[in-house]
């Protein structure tokens, strides 16, 4: 390998290819010699895995690393969810944490996220300043790890348990009352992954009736990637439907995201549970403030602040800028379209565990279902629409790409552009408030394409005119 480099959240590779021991070793000393060189490494270190193959066996490398080095290291009894992480990344004031995760991804990949001292993904000037430390291990520098028994033997690392510090802190940010007295039914489907024994065990602390699916260690994820989709969540949607429960909650594999089904078995897109969670947040805990969105995200956030008279932040995507913000307390809500959400008072991380917890909350205080609740937003705020296409990356599709961000159309979908958006990509604004957004994915070799508009008809022509744009040579 050349370079190794970090995208929207981490290093990531497949397994066996460039994911290997001797490159495990090389990054965690990139990011010794980082916490080195800022005079950190002394708070010591949390090491977490997810439900991957060998994910203790490389949290084990990871710490014999960061030991030879002398930065003390705490590794997670299990596989463990990334905000539980970063909760203790914050109480017990750490140098940082490494998670040795790949999200969602398929099961063949892993990967490496860097978790600093302030307890959100790293920025890019951190990530960049470890690619750099990185550069001459590839090219042969020496690289220093302690074995094992006498890393442990010099209680340079430690073995703990962060399930149940994490579920009180989230005692403090759901109201487990009005959980108790709605009286709901749950279906929580882990997906196979990390929040096994959090989301579901939190709930039913909280009165729930709960029923799991899919709650045991399987690196294979069921055939799927650990990501909650409408495809990855048939058994959620039917099993809702049999047993008639109120709601059924979903986390992708390392915890950060949420999917969530109605009780009919519909499965409600991200965008929607994020603007109606906001919605009601702001009105049971009488929130004002700041609310933060990456640019790929509804519009129907902006609606609701606006209802309320808060302001809006747009970000990159990347759940980093939102915790950026999160954490300077900047804002009050974060979210992005990709079902990552957290709020004040919490880490500035992803966290679909709280996410589903105040979706349970929501549900048991109003009495109704999801769809109900959103039909009373559009009702005060206006309705929206939305959807996302993913394709493939190929070489022409690349070329049309480029062109886009160099030359933005000055019409699209049969509207003059009002403005192009080149924070992430390239968004096209038009005057009916409907939009078109293309960027290139950070951990995957797609291009990622996103539309809204006020009908799905019209979305529909947002999205062929995307299709045409992309498709035929852009002048």
């Amino acid at each position: 390998m050349d370079s190794i480099k970090f995208g929207t959240s981490g290093w990531r590779a497949i397994m066996a290819e460039d994911f290997t021991v001797r490159n495990i070793r090389i990054v965690c000393q990139g990011i010794a010699q980082f916490l080195r060189q800022q005079k950190l490494g002394q708070q010591g270190i949390l090491i977490g895995y997810d439900a991957r193959f060998l994910g203790e066996h490389f949290a084990k490398v990871a710490a014999e690393v960061m030991a030879a080095h002398g930065i003390p290291c705490l590794i997670c009894d299990r596989d463990t969810p990334t905000p539980a992480i970063s909760y203790h990344v914050v109480s017990r004031k750490l140098s940082g944490a490494m998670n040795i995760s790949a999200s969602h991804n398929s099961p063949e990949w892993n990967g490496i996220k860097f978790t600093p001292d302030w307890g959100g993904p790293a920025l890019p000037e951190t990530t960049k300043a470890i690619e750099l430390r990185i550069l001459p291990l590839l090219h042969g520098e020496h690289i220093k790890w302690l074995p094992w028994e006498r890393a442990t033997h010099d209680g340079m690392v430690r073995h703990f348990d962060p399930q149940p510090e994490y579920l009180k802190a989230l005692e403090s940010l759901v109201d487990r009352d009005r959980i108790r007295n709605g009286r709901i039914r749950v279906i929580f489907d882990p997906l196979y992954g990390t929040s096994r024994h959090y989301l579901d065990e939190f709930l039913r602390q909280a009165g729930a009736k709960m029923a799991v699916l899919h709650h045991w260690r399987d690196p294979y994820f069921g055939g799927f990637r650990p990501e909650p989709t409408d495809e990855t969540l048939q058994d959620l949607q039917e099993t809702v439907c049999r047993e008639g429960a109120h709601l059924g909650l979903a986390t992708d594999g390392d915890g950060g995201r949420f999917g969530i089904v109605d009780a009919d078995g519909t499965f409600v897109q991200a965008n929607y549970i994020l603007a109606l969670l906001l919605d009601y947040l702001i009105r049971s805990r009488q929130w004002t403030g700041g609310v933060a969105r990456s640019v790929a995200t509804t519009h129907l956030i902006d609606a609701v602040a606006a209802h309320h008279g808060l302001t809006v932040h747009e970000t990159p995507v990347g759940f980093k800028y939102l915790g950026e913000l999160l954490a300077k307390g900047e804002v009050v809500f974060g979210g992005e379209e990709s079902a990552g959400m957290s709020i004040k008072g919490h880490v500035p991380e992803a966290d679909g565990i709280l996410a589903g917890a105040l979706v349970a909350e929501m549900v048991a205080f109003t009495g109704q279902t999801i769809q109900e609740l959103l039909n009373d937003l559009f009702d005060r705020v206006g309705a929206t629409f939305t959807t996302r296409q993913d394709l493939p990356m190929g070489d022409h599709l690349k070329t049309q790409v480029k062109q886009v961000f160099e030359h933005p159309p000055s019409e699209f979908a049969g509207a003059e552009v009002i403005h192009a958006n080149k924070l992430d990509g390239c968004k096209l604004i038009l005057p009916d408030n409907s939009w078109y957004l293309i960027r290139l994915s950070g951990t995957e070799s797609l291009v990622r394409c996103y539309g809204e508009a006020k009908t799905p008809e019209r979305l529909e022509e947002i999205m062929q005119a995307g299709r045409e744009l992309l498709h035929s040579p852009h002048n």
